[in-house]
């Protein structure tokens, strides 16, 4: 099964995820956050700076919202997704790199350059996830989809590492200060994010490129097949059921990933502590992705993304009872082992289930939904805490989620195997 992670097609397009997930964990889930409150909004109530940076991510996930559909249409019928990952990899790293640029107490201009970056990441994963089903056939997709995860984890958690260690000695590579090194840590990620993804251009073929057309016709084509889109994943109810299902918990996952933080820090536990939990997280999530890849392969995907899902209940269920820092990084560490499992069988899983040569559109709408599962979760916990003043009972809120979102993957979402659905 390795074997097939050699080659220069596939090992190049599982290299995309090393390049940009340098993006995901470096500067989403790390540095800017950190940078945004303490230099870019210095001398501001913490309410404000927080507010500010929620709107700026609400902002960057609305137009991908609104935009997903259109553009992952548009690249199909343009027959260039690779062309328009180029361009949208190309922006999403220099306006990284840009980040380093603004100075103290700029919070509108570090907004913008962030919101748009963000922007720019979401419509490239949309590009990436749509090529799968040009490296992979059905007897590998789970493989090949677990082992790019897995080399994300690996590659994000790897710079973030060396973020973090000129971080706390930045005087060790010739920098003035932690501000110096942070800003060194933008550029470093736009620097890796390109990079690393040029073998994908170079050495991944997209077929069935097609002939080259006036602007305005490939606008009105792209239309016209969002239109059908639309009406095609109406018709097919295994698509729309999964649909269903991975909204509900990938919102449930997605909620767990970005409050688990902010838990830990209501629970009393230092920074440290909590990077050195994203760490385990990357570099456990690193094997855990190929192993799910083969489980999902060997076994059954469907029963492996349940087992996804029913650690994280166990996830929700151990944090009501935690209260040392020694849990925190032990949960940590389950959550590492399943993220990757969840997220790449259900991208394996969507491949299964739609046609290729509209992968463009149909991972547009994957994306689209993917974006959307943060409303729920989020909202779902803040509400409940609010009213029990628990933050405990807030987190179990999730269960919902979770669950209902796994009994419609058993229930309704048939094995792709069995699945004869046309156009």
């Amino acid at each position: 099964m390795f074997k097939k992670l050699f080659k220069k097609e596939v090992f190049s397009w599982a290299l995309y995820d090393w390049a940009n997930s340098a993006f995901s964990t470096s500067i989403m889930a790390g540095f800017f956050p950190l940078f945004y409150k303490s230099y870019w909004n210095a001398g501001v109530d913490a309410a404000v700076s927080t507010s500010r940076l929620g709107l700026t991510n609400s902002i960057a996930s609305i137009f991908i919202v609104i935009s997903a559909p259109f553009l992952g249409a548009l690249a199909d019928e343009a027959g260039a997704k690779k062309k328009f990952l180029f361009v949208a990899t190309l922006a999403g790293a220099l306006l990284t790199a840009m980040l380093a640029l603004v100075g103290e107490s700029q919070w509108l201009a570090s907004s913008i350059l962030y919101a748009v970056a963000v922007y720019a990441f979401s419509v490239c994963v949309m590009y990436y996830d749509s090529i799968l089903p040009f490296v992979s056939k059905d007897d590998d997709v789970d493989f090949i989809s677990g082992a790019g995860y897995a080399m994300g984890y690996l590659g994000g958690g790897i710079l973030l590492l060396v973020n973090v260690i000129m971080f706390k000695d930045p005087e060790a590579y010739g920098l003035a200060d932690k501000t110096q090194a942070i800003k060194a840590a933008f550029v470093s990620v736009g620097l890796w994010w390109f990079l690393f993804s040029m073998p994908l251009f170079k050495f991944v073929k997209e077929p069935m490129e097609k002939k080259s057309k006036p602007i305005g016709q490939i606008f009105r084509g792209a239309l016209k097949e969002l239109n059908g889109t639309v009406k095609k994943i109406l018709g097919m109810k295994n698509v729309l059921y999964f649909m269903l299902a991975y909204w509900l918990y990938i919102d449930g996952v997605h909620t767990i990933i970005k409050m688990a933080v902010d838990y830990g820090v209501s629970l009393g536990f230092q920074t440290g502590d909590l990077i050195t939990a994203l760490l385990i997280v990357q570099f456990v999530g690193f094997p855990a992705g190929f192993f799910f890849g083969w489980l999902g392969q060997k076994w059954d995907v469907k029963k492996s993304i349940l087992v996804g899902i029913g650690a994280y209940v166990i996830v929700i269920f151990w944090a009501l009872q935690m209260t040392t820092v020694k849990e925190f990084l032990m949960m940590a560490t389950l959550i590492g082992l399943v993220q990757g499992c969840v997220q790449a069988l259900s991208r394996s899983l969507f491949t299964r289930l739609i046609p290729k040569e509209h992968s463009g559109e149909f991972f547009g709408f994957y994306n689209l939904v993917g974006k959307a599962a943060s409303v729920i979760g989020p909202s779902l916990v803040g509400l409940v805490t609010l009213y029990t003043g628990d933050n405990r009972l807030g987190i179990s809120s999730l269960l919902i989620l979770l669950v209902a979102g796994g009994a419609i993957l058993i229930l309704k979402v048939k094995n792709p195997e069995r699945v004869q659905e046309s156009l």
